[in-house]
């Protein structure tokens, strides 16, 4: 009879710790912060640095975070002062002297530790109008639209918006301005005034065009440059400062027209 004797597998080299090496990690938490030491690991992301310390050393700290691949942006958080999607950034690329300083995203409030309140953004999404208006009598079967068509290729980039608030986070308007509707809201917007499908355009653009609208943008290209898809959230709302313009001016000349009749 022949007996078969398990064999170890053999370790991951991308998972098992460097031997002798460690990382300094500091997570601001109730308005200090807490630090923790955790083993290097060859591929190691910041979202895997969270993840062990919260299952091997404090189980009461708090983040967010679901798919771990890039297509949720729910794990977002500040890494050395600037704000990344955690599961797409290697520790090797951004640790400094074998540390790392973890915050939440600014802008937003604080739930605990490094989660953060979404509804502020989600609330300003809102505001700029950002859901689809199919008007009073939709068409009874589906629009077409050219994928070569100006308008749609105007916003090809800016559908990709996930919604993470790294651009939010980024934007030192809303830092200054806690009114103003940031970044990913005004992309969203202009996604929607392209769509040649949409009927709630007249109440899109007053929206976007107020105080805290695309006007307050001073781009400074920080949305544009902190995006993890490589957006450009700047362009689309320099697109809403032109599309507002010219809906200012249209209504003046009907404004003057109706005068001089």
């Amino acid at each position: 009879m022949t007996v078969s004797v398990p064999v170890p597998a053999p370790a991951d080299p991308t998972v098992e710790a460097v031997p002798g090496a460690t990382l300094r990690v500091r997570i601001r938490r109730d308005g200090g912060f807490q630090a923790f030491t955790v083993a290097r690991r060859p591929a190691q992301t910041i979202l895997d640095v969270v993840t062990e310390i919260q299952r091997e050393q404090d189980p009461t700290l708090a983040y967010r975070f679901a798919c771990r691949v890039g297509m949720c942006g729910s794990c977002a958080m500040t890494v050395n002062g600037r704000p990344r999607w955690t599961c797409r950034t290697r520790v090797a690329a951004v640790a400094e002297d074998d540390g790392l300083t973890l915050e939440p995203l600014r802008n937003l409030p604080v739930v605990k530790d490094l989660a953060v309140d979404m509804e502020p953004f989600f609330e300003k999404w809102t505001a700029a109008h950002g859901a689809f208006e199919p008007g009073d009598a939709p068409p009874a079967d589906f629009a077409v639209v050219a994928p070569d068509s100006p308008a749609r290729r105007a916003v090809d980039a800016g559908i990709e918006c996930i919604n993470c608030g790294v651009c939010y986070a980024a934007c030192d308007v809303v830092t200054w301005n806690p009114d103003y509707l940031g970044p990913a809201a005004l992309n969203r917007a202009w996604t929607l005034v392209n769509d040649v499908r949409d009927r709630g355009q007249a109440a899109r653009l007053e929206a976007v065009s107020g105080d805290a609208g695309c006007q307050s943008c001073h781009t400074h290209m920080s949305c544009t440059e902190h995006c993890p898809k490589a957006l450009a959230p700047t362009f689309a709302i320099a697109g809403l400062k032109r599309a507002t313009a010219r809906s200012a001016l249209k209504r003046l000349s009907a404004r003057h027209f109706r005068r001089s009749a």
